[in-house]
């Protein structure tokens, strides 16, 4: 009867073990807000959320409630906040501006606790130049890097604001472009800094990943065992493994010898219709991507003011975590059956000695 018993608990943590824990979904509304970047603030505990229709950026809570953060009407009219990035060590948001025509490419610091403008530094001095700077990341110095999408260029702005060139590499024209797809043009796209001193750049016309020397700006090609094929944004949770979003996809990729070579050993499919654009790493190591409908407002729809923010986990992690509890229980029962099996032995042997 023990062992029934005993085997009706194993199956009892089983069954909770393997039901699925309810992923988290954060709906907030913001009339033509369409939004295309945000970041996670770990001070304040809320999401950073940036407009591509308003000078403005949003904090939204974990429970949807949303607060005008940032309003910056001093910006130049039709302008977009495209990456977002938080300077955890100085209390600052980073934020790239991009507007279209006429060109006007900037980057922008932010104080968070009291809700102003540091610097505005512009990215272009010869505006016949095309350019889109897109992804902005931080290192632990306050310097930002920031991406051109149009010329495959990383910009530096150190924490004061001046403005550099990092990188022109070759390695990020050395790579095919299928000029059929929607995305060909856009290059260098999403990057993230790494605490052991390294950017992690994707390209989206080639599904290319990067790994680029913050020092001196030489770049290699990491190598995979497959392209991440339209990758838009990145970042890297604190175990090291790195998110790529694209438009259909979100992709787990790791490595074990510090991004030389890495694989993607797991990829969740998203909603295309609702334009995943970014993926951040919030609270407890949690995965969140965007949806902010940005190709409906490219195509000229301007009435919609519902946009989400959603927790995405990986089938393969959620699976293996299971796993090594049931393994463990299971040695704990054998380990049990054993031990009664002996107690039962000793009992046996004193009783006859008693006799």
């Amino acid at each position: 009867m023990k062992y029934v018993t005993l085997l009706s608990t194993l199956f009892i943590l089983m069954s909770v073990t393997s039901t699925a824990k309810k992923c988290h979904v954060i709906n907030f509304r913001s009339p033509n807000l369409l939004p295309e970047s945000f970041t996670w603030d770990p001070k304040y505990q809320h999401f950073i959320v940036g407009s591509t229709r308003h000078h403005k950026i949003l904090a939204v809570s974990d429970a949807g409630v949303v607060e005008t953060l940032i309003s910056d009407t001093s910006l130049p009219s039709n302008s977009s906040f495209l990456g977002l990035a938080v300077d955890r060590h100085n209390n600052r948001l980073l934020t790239v501006i991009h507007r279209r025509s006429p060109p006007f490419n900037a980057l922008a610091s932010y104080d968070l606790q009291y809700r102003r403008r540091l610097f505005l530094s512009p990215l272009l001095d010869d505006e016949s130049i095309a350019m889109i700077t897109s992804a902005v990341a931080v290192d632990y110095s306050g310097n930002a890097y920031v991406t051109d999408s149009s010329n495959d260029v990383i910009w530096k702005v150190d924490s004061n604001g001046v403005v550099s060139i990092l990188s022109k590499s070759k390695a990020f024209k050395s790579h095919p472009v299928d000029a059929t797809t929607e995305y060909h043009k856009t290059g260098l796209n999403g990057i993230v800094y790494s605490s052991r001193g390294y950017l992690l750049v994707v390209q989206s016309n080639t599904g290319k990943l990067f790994k680029v020397n913050v020092d001196d700006g030489i770049a290699r090609t990491v190598t995979l065992n497959k392209n991440l094929t339209g990758a838009n944004g990145i970042a890297v949770r604190s175990d090291g493994v790195v998110l790529v979003v694209s438009r259909d996809k979100l992709y787990f990729l790791n490595s074990n010898d510090g991004w030389g070579e890495g694989g993607v050993y797991d990829e969740t499919t998203l909603e295309v219709e609702k334009s995943p654009t970014a993926v951040i790493v919030g609270d407890e190591k949690r995965v969140y991507v965007l949806y902010g409908y940005v190709m409906e407002g490219k195509m000229g729809n301007e009435e919609r003011d519902e946009f989400s923010i959603v927790e995405v986990e990986s089938e393969v992690e959620n699976f293996e975590e299971p796993i090594w509890l049931y393994i463990l229980i299971g040695l704990g029962l054998t380990y049990f059956m054993f031990w009664r099996f002996q107690m039962h032995r000793l009992v046996e042997t004193l009783n006859k000695k008693t006799v």
